[in-house]
């Protein structure tokens, strides 16, 4: 691990993972993009920090870690409503925060949410290594402070660039701050197996409330309500994408996300657009979801607009 002056963790966190915009070209060999499963908080901590857009920031599961500052340099906390605090006095999150040398910063259990990301000016500087990532993969063994794809520890640095410039005034208008306690509905392109599925199926899919099952987690989202019913019981199996709803026998629909296998063979019935994954990321186990249908056309001009904005291009 870097000797670099950086943040040093006294208490890492339930589930603490640097995460960036994720591996590229990597498929073939088996492994999935992984990176941060909230994209919008995400590239809001690194947007306030003037990072570039695929920057690593860690992602804090829970809350419930504490770090202190090796140097003076800034820092962002956005996503879930988490109590942040340097020396013991509370501090806004979706904001540039100025930490000095010494500092003590705490960052609790959520309110509302349950994933944090904390940037700092310059990003973290970790080696990259497969894919241009150093995503925390814990499956897999690769990523993270040690490339060994574990999460954070106690003791552990993240190193960070010295002499940042000043950061002036940032923060993201209210407006724009998300509430992780609205209704979710959640928006599906319709695949190519689609014909899998009787129309009294889809009727019953995209009209009831289904519920985010416990047994969720950054490989793939299981949810529980009315069975749907498959024409055939197995595919052979092919690659999977990021949001596919694939249906096993149980008739009970899982959504792939970041951590997902690279193949399978259930039939999947569409997949949940990117911006609508980053909604559901910020949902505990017991929320209820709905689902709408959506064309490919808009999804791209959604994601082309996400796109946009972080990239500092024009609309």
């Amino acid at each position: 691990m870097s000797n670099q002056a950086g943040l040093v963790f006294i208490k890492p966190g339930f589930l603490s993972l640097l995460q960036d915009a994720g591996r590229k070209g990597v498929m073939h060999m088996g492994l999935t993009s992984g990176g941060a499963m909230d994209r919008h908080a995400w590239a809001w901590a690194n947007r306030l920090m003037g990072n570039s857009y695929d920057s690593a920031a860690l992602e804090i599961t829970f809350g419930s870690v504490e770090f202190t500052s090796e140097l003076d340099t800034w820092i962002a906390v956005t996503g879930a409503s988490a109590p942040c605090s340097i020396n013991g006095i509370q501090q806004p999150l979706w904001t540039a925060l100025p930490v000095r040398a010494g500092d003590t910063v705490t960052i609790g259990a959520p309110k509302t949410g349950i994933r944090s990301y904390l940037a700092v000016a310059g990003g973290f500087q970790i080696e990259t290594g497969l894919g241009g990532s150093c995503a925390n993969f814990v499956r897999e063994g690769i990523g993270g402070v040690r490339g060994d794809g574990r999460p954070l520890k106690e003791g552990d640095r993240l190193p960070c660039l010295v002499g940042q410039p000043s950061i002036k005034s940032r923060k993201v208008p209210e407006a724009w701050q998300p509430d992780y306690k609205e209704e979710l509905n959640l928006a599906v392109i319709p695949c190519a197996q689609i014909d899998r599925f009787p129309a009294r199926v889809l009727h019953t899919f995209f009209t009831n409330t289904y519920t985010l099952s416990p047994q969720t987690d950054r490989m793939g989202a299981r949810i529980k309500g009315p069975e749907l019913e498959v024409r055939g019981t197995s595919l052979i199996s092919e690659g999977t994408s990021l949001g596919a709803i694939q249906v096993p026998a149980d008739g009970q629909p899982i959504i792939l996300l970041n951590d997902r296998q690279t193949i399978g063979g259930y039939p999947k019935l569409g997949a949940v657009t990117p911006r609508s994954l980053d909604a559901l990321a910020q949902r505990p186990p017991g929320t209820k979801l709905r689902f709408r249908a959506t064309t490919l056309h808009e999804a791209q001009l959604e994601e082309q607009r996400f796109l946009r904005f972080f990239h500092g291009l024009s609309l």
